[in-house]
């Protein structure tokens, strides 16, 4: 796969951060990888807003490798994460999860009926099917691995003996409230919702009535985090902690204890440190005056003698018609629900083409063939030239990482004309191949092999997306009422469709013959430009042909409506 072209740098925000990344990784650690991080806490579904925080260090890393470099994109499940709260929606899983509060991730049951060992192995398959679909390459990384087989143990003894350097850190921003902006607006209830699930806002950061403790054990009776360190000895490493939840205290050494963790502002720098990131983003959430990310650029190099990453803030993700999403909302759709009914290129392009702090949505609904449409004529543009250089860039890092391009529909069609099929044919294999080879009669489809996987993904939107009361259905029987009830010009515009039918039927002509009939009968050329009284006239005539159709006064394109119907049912609906 080429390098994306240097003249775009200036508008483009993947290749700035590529410069930044390089430059300083040769300054902090020359000859070794680039190390660009994410990390994801698999708490309950993982969101299209949670994929920002991989597709943004994805697409960086993407581009250094096309540069010659050699990358590392760690993505760390922070699966030693407390169990905060049973998340609404979850198929399989009812309050009875409440017992689990306070648990690690990995020690909570999956859902009922699922194929995976814990709830933290059940929310991570799906979003790692969803990688591999979207092309991401990474490093995975486990918390609970890394914590339980003692590989930070150095680093948890430090940070115990430097709790009281770590507090006074923290303190400074414990009271401190930062300067009202008046651009910022307030988080709504799912922003903070998504604030309080990120391991950032609410999370405990280690002060307790005995002092001030980084480290958090887990229970060793009822495996709770509901612990409080009572007393720590520097040189013994014996640590005391009781648990609020069940009453259980013990008096373990330190130096050979695996069942805990750094509470999340000392962690997330430790991590910093000790896997050398450069670059890291961070949810709007970690980004305010105390929060986790600003804390830590203190705490990394202070305590751990490591540097902060470059670290852009990035903004929500929306959902057309739906409000912001928040993982502890059931419904929230997840990467592999936007799979379903789009390619990987186009989700890719979603993230590639906005900078990381600005919002965008992702169509669940009608725009979604909007979107396809504004894709389809970019492809266009980029094929006869006359793309920005910005839009070729994110067009490239859409259709294919350093590795190579990703699968491609070989006959994109539009989405709409697609949706509009299956809908009316219900997936019918051989009406809808009969359809689609009469769009194009000079260079038919001969295979529905030639429209897929865009074809499916329009299925999977039509039968999952669409309303059954939005759904096209084609009468059975002519509207004889209708019919009847029609003046002279009714009649003359249903003799001017039906005569042209046979020569006009492909679905460019058709276009031509469904908006020219209202012309011809208002005695002007097929051809002649549309004014104010025509356009009138033309919605009168298409709502017309919908009721006779469809029995409705909308409904899909009426040129792919018509192909779909086909031109004998046509003529027998239209009481011919």
């Amino acid at each position: 796969m080429p390098t994306v072209a240097q003249s775009s740098t200036e508008t483009d925000w993947v290749s700035r951060f590529a410069d930044e990344v390089i430059a300083e990784s040769e300054r902090r650690a020359p000859g070794k990888p680039v190390v660009v991080a994410s990390g994801i806490s698999p708490s309950g579904p993982v969101h299209l807003g949670n994929l920002r925080e991989v597709m943004t260090p994805h697409l960086v890393a993407d581009e250094v490798r096309r540069r010659g470099h050699e990358v590392r994109h760690l993505i760390s499940w922070d699966d030693y994460d407390r169990f905060r709260k049973v998340p609404a929606g979850i198929a399989g899983v009812d309050e009875s999860w409440a017992e689990h509060i306070g648990r690690p991730l990995t020690s909570v049951p999956a859902p009922k009926g699922s194929p995976h060992p814990n709830w933290s192995e059940h929310f991570k398959s799906a979003l790692i099917e969803s990688l591999a679909e979207l092309g991401v390459e990474y490093d995975s990384i486990s918390q609970t691995e890394q914590y339980t087989a003692g590989v930070y143990r150095e680093q948890v003894l430090h940070a115990m003996k430097h709790r009281a350097d770590i507090d006074a850190i923290l303190a400074q921003y414990r009271t401190k409230k930062g300067p009202a902006k008046k651009s910022q607006k307030p988080l709504d209830e799912a922003e903070v919702e998504a604030a309080e699930g990120s391991g950032a806002a609410a999370e405990d950061d280690g002060t307790s009535s005995a002092g001030y403790f980084p480290y958090k054990p887990y229970c060793g009776n009822c495996e709770k985090d509901l612990t409080t360190v009572t007393a720590y000895d520097d040189e013994t490493t014996e640590l005391s902690y009781v648990c609020t939840a069940c009453d259980f205290s013990e008096t373990v050494r330190l130096s050979g204890f695996n069942r805990g963790k750094l509470v999340w502002k000392v962690d997330w720098p430790m991590r910093w440190a000790y896997e050398g990131v450069i670059f890291e983003p961070s949810g709007v959430d970690h980004s305010s005056p105390g929060s986790s990310f600003q804390v830590g650029g203190e705490i990394v190099g202070s305590i751990f003698g490591g540097q902060q990453p470059i670290g852009p803030m990035y903004a929500f993700v929306g959902i057309s018609g739906m409000a912001k999403m928040s993982s502890s909302r059931g419904g929230v759709p997840t990467p592999a629900d936007a799979l379903k009914i789009m390619e990987a290129p186009l989700l890719r392009w979603l993230y590639a083409r906005r900078r990381p702090n600005q919002s965008f949505k992702i169509a669940f609904d009608q725009e979604i063939q909007r979107l396809y449409d504004e894709w389809d004529k970019l492809a266009a543009k980029i094929a006869d030239g006359s793309a920005l250089p910005a839009d070729v860039a994110a067009h490239t890092r859409a259709v294919g990482t350093a590795a190579g391009t990703l699968p491609t529909t070989p006959r994109p069609l539009p989405y709409r004309t697609l949706a509009s099929v299956v809908d009316i044919t219900g997936g019918h294999g051989e009406q809808t191949v009969r359809i689609l080879s009469e769009l194009d009669p000079a260079n038919p489809l001969t295979s529905l092999d030639e429209v897929r996987p865009r074809l499916d993904r329009a299925e999977n939107w039509i039968t999952s997306q669409v309303p059954a009361d939005a759904r096209t259905i084609v009468r059975s029987e002519p509207d004889d009422e209708l019919l009847k009830s029609l003046d002279d010009d009714g009649r003359e515009s249903l003799r001017l469709l039906l005569d042209g039918l046979d020569s006009h039927w492909s679905l460019d002509g058709l276009t031509t013959l469904v908006y020219g009939v209202p012309k011809v009968l208002a005695g002007l050329e097929p051809d002649a430009k549309p004014t104010p009284e025509l356009k009138a006239a033309q919605r009168s005539f298409f709502a017309l042909l919908y009721r006779l159709l469809v029995t409705r006064e909308t409904g899909p394109r009426l040129p792919t409506l018509l192909l779909a119907v086909g031109a004998d049912r046509v003529r027998t609906l239209l009481g011919a």
